[in-house]
């Protein structure tokens, strides 16, 4: 999809994400992907005149671990139903007393501790780095904070989301280490998701809602699951009124990405056209279909 055409918003999130007042011709339509089976159907919408894609990112019912998430799928089924902008939903703990359960922490940065994840779409036959120093879009950064105005939310803007493999919980050492290093929430999902989105050239951004702080916090221990699930609730809640506000904030958007998101892959490819690998370059016809067959 051109730049210049309309953008279509996905959202990756909770399985009731898309069960939200004004969303209109809803239809689950699978999409399928030459990297495996995607976590669910895609669910098709539009929502006041732009369209929307939603991925339950476990799958509806939440029947998929963490780690057994099919990243490359999901992002590339996103891709090829046309998404622009990705806007990712996920529950997470909490590294820091001033961000209690409620919170909502607009993601800018992220470290990286997963083990057993298939983390890009290249490889032998193919190679491409891309840029991560800068791993959300501003653009639709600005669009979530605006959003959020006016809403029962708190909103933290900027912070780091430590990514653990799991799907264990951290031990107590751990999660002093990951305060240690300046990280203000810890969960198991947004990689390798956003670096993924990153070489598929979507303008992605995170919004890390807070259930919970983790085990280093000295009341944790008083947390009862009643309490968790009450908190995961009102997320919900909230959640669903911020994608209400901010799907019409990203519709407006008019030419290319101020930062370069959809832009990242005409300086990443490293492998010569004659080296290329038909088999992988046929795999990737959606992630970089643009940059290959220019």
């Amino acid at each position: 999809m051109s730049p210049s055409s309309p953008p279509v918003i996905g959202v990756l999130g909770g399985s009731g994400l898309y069960q939200m007042e004004g969303l209109k011709d809803v239809t689950w339509r699978k999409v399928s992907s030459p990297f495996g089976e995607p976590s669910d159907e895609l669910c098709f919408g539009t929502l006041e005149g732009t369209q929307v894609v939603f991925l339950p990112r476990h799958g509806r019912g939440h029947r998929i671990a963490p780690s057994d998430i099919n990243f490359r799928a999901n992002i590339d089924a996103l891709k090829r139903a046309g998404v622009t902008d990705l806007l990712s939903l996920s529950a997470v703990g909490s590294l820091r007393e001033e961000l209690p359960p409620g919170t909502f922490v607009l993601v800018d940065q992220f470290i990286d501790r997963t083990f057993a994840r298939n983390k890009s779409f290249f490889g032998t036959g193919c190679v491409a780095h891309v840029s991560m120093a800068k791993p959300v879009c501003s653009r639709v950064g600005d669009a979530v904070a605006s959003a959020c105005e006016g809403l029962d939310i708190t909103l933290e803007r900027g912070g780091t989301y430590l990514v653990m493999e799991g799907p264990q919980f951290s031990s107590l050492a751990e999660s002093e280490l990951y305060r240690s290093w300046g990280c203000s929430v810890i969960g198991m999902t947004n990689m390798p998701e956003a670096k993924l989105a990153r070489e598929a050239e979507l303008c992605y951004a995170s919004v890390a809602m807070v259930t919970d702080f983790d085990c280093w916090h000295p009341d944790h221990d008083a947390v009862t699951v009643q309490q968790v699930v009450a908190t995961l609730t009102a997320n919900a809640g909230r959640a669903r009124a911020l994608v209400k506000n901010v799907v019409p904030l990203l519709a407006q958007r008019q030419g290319p990405c101020r930062q370069g998101c959809q832009h990242v892959l005409d300086t990443a490819l490293i492998t010569a056209p004659e080296a290329r690998d038909p088999e992988v370059l046929a795999r990737l016809d959606a992630v970089a279909g643009r940059v290959l067959k220019s």
